[in-house]
């Protein structure tokens, strides 16, 4: 089973601002699922998507 990352946990490792994480996001630089609303999402990320985007790889 995948480990999931929420973007708090994506914030402690990168160590940024939680709005430069959700920049990465929306710009579509990391992989996301949405578990929320559309007007309250709530973003989940697989840890092999973070590792691509680390890499700087996609999939």
């Amino acid at each position: 089973m995948n480990e999931v990352l929420t973007v708090k946990e994506i914030v402690e490792y990168l160590r940024c601002d939680i709005m430069t994480v959700y920049k990465l996001i929306h710009e579509g630089r990391i992989k996301t699922v949405n578990i929320g609303t559309e007007k309250k999402p709530k973003y989940r990320i697989l840890k092999e998507w973070f590792e691509s985007f680390l890499n700087g790889t996609t999939e």
